[in-house]
């Protein structure tokens, strides 16, 4: 039997070159641009949009509008609503898909829309266990979404074991164990592909280190598990230690990410700004959005060269809470403001992110995952009423 299980092997060595060549020359060429998240109250946000021209007409920006599962459509619902009451110039060329409908054709409808407008706000499409790819990762990998950023930070007003928090994370969002490449070797033995280049992994340390520079961040934190995988995890870590000699004013470190998983609940004000390959990110940063709110409070950031698509955080569907009127739009009102800033709307994202933040901070109006009794609707409704005054100050002014 093992003398079988190393023949086939063998024969399959030449499979599995052909498999991690193609998968390396259909990646489309990237470069990294820079990016923020949003700070909370008394910070200003700035953003570097990408090389995409983005669709106009009429003055009005046309963004891509994925609706996704879960509680996605209702929450995208209450975005269109709130920008409305702002007058934020920007129309949504609606895409429904979601894990019912995402065949091949509405998959490459929502692509075209995406490359067509440049950006997107998208609600998270559901992976079920008997489907046979993510459709979050198709497009990710598709539009070459390289960079993924969750900016994690104390609120106040919103009740967490730990405070003082500021922590960002930023994903390699396009490789890793999220590849795709699977094969049965023998009945009962499957073999999971984790690629792991030098080109993305340096590429991903460069945007970590350029976002602390620009952001007066002073530490970046590179998570791996190179003690065990010491070629891949390895090039990964030695790639993030390469690109570290270039920015001498940023100290650097690193941290096995099982390590770096128990220090995040039990002490994360050590971290700053983390760098990792694409699971440890997707783990870390649901953790950090577990531990200032969850995810009704955290926005994220997908971003390439030419496109970038915006969300919840923690990706998560919120199927459970679908058609209850209770899910905290929050995480996703802040992900359209992040939207509005990439695209140079400043303006209003301002004006939403002011009013949103009051809502949640100050007038205290919570949905029950923050512990309130505050419906979605009424939520929306308490940032309505915030808008207003500002909004007629602004056009008065």
């Amino acid at each position: 039997m093992a003398a079988s299980f190393r023949r086939t092997c063998q024969g399959l060595r030449p499979f599995i070159s052909k498999l991690s060549k193609h998968f390396l020359e259909n990646q489309s060429k990237i470069l990294t641009i820079t990016s923020t998240g949003h700070g909370f109250q008394n910070c200003t946000y700035s953003s570097e949009v990408s090389e995409h021209k983005f669709a106009k007409y009429g003055g009005r920006n046309i963004v891509t509008l994925l609706t996704g599962d879960g509680v996605g459509p209702e929450l995208l619902g209450h975005v269109q609503q709130i920008f409305r009451y702002a007058g934020a110039p920007v129309d949504f060329e609606e895409v429904e898909i979601n894990a019912d409908n995402a065949d091949s054709e509405t998959v490459k409808n929502a692509l075209l829309s995406v490359q067509r407008n440049g950006v997107a706000l998208k609600g998270n499409v559901e992976t079920r266990l008997d489907s046979t790819r993510s459709i979050n990762v198709l497009l990710r990998t598709e539009l070459n979404l390289f960079a993924s950023i969750v900016w994690c930070k104390s609120l106040p007003g919103v009740a967490a074991k730990h405070k003082n928090i500021d922590i960002v994370l930023i994903r390699e969002n396009t490789e890793g164990e999220y590849s795709n490449l699977e094969h049965e070797n023998v009945p009962g033995v499957i073999q999971s592909l984790k690629i792991i280049t030098e080109k993305k992994s340096s590429q991903i340390a460069r945007y970590a280190f350029e976002f602390a520079k620009k952001h007066g961040r002073k530490k970046v934190t590179a998570i791996h598990k190179a003690n065990i995988m010491k070629l891949g995890d390895g090039l990964f870590l030695n790639c993030c230690k390469n690109v570290a000699k270039e920015y001498p004013d940023i100290k650097f470190n690193e941290m096995i990410v099982d390590n770096a998983s128990m220090q995040m609940v039990s002490k994360p004000q050590q971290f700053d700004v983390l760098v990792l390959p694409n699971l440890y990110g997707n783990i870390l940063s649901n953790i950090a959005t577990g531990i200032v709110g969850g995810p009704g409070v955290v926005a994220g950031q997908n971003i390439g060269k030419n496109f970038a698509v915006f969300e919840q955080g923690s990706r998560s569907s919120g199927r459970t809470l679908k058609g209850k009127n209770i899910a905290n739009p929050t995480g996703m009102l802040l992900a359209a403001c992040d939207m509005l800033d990439y695209l140079g709307i400043y303006k209003h994202a301002t004006l939403i992110r002011e009013s949103v933040m009051a809502v949640l901070c100050e007038r205290m109006v919570h949905t029950p995952d923050l512990g309130g009794q505050a419906s979605t609707s009424e939520v929306i409704q308490a940032i309505v009423e915030e808008l207003k005054p500002r909004t007629t100050c602004t056009r008065n002014h």
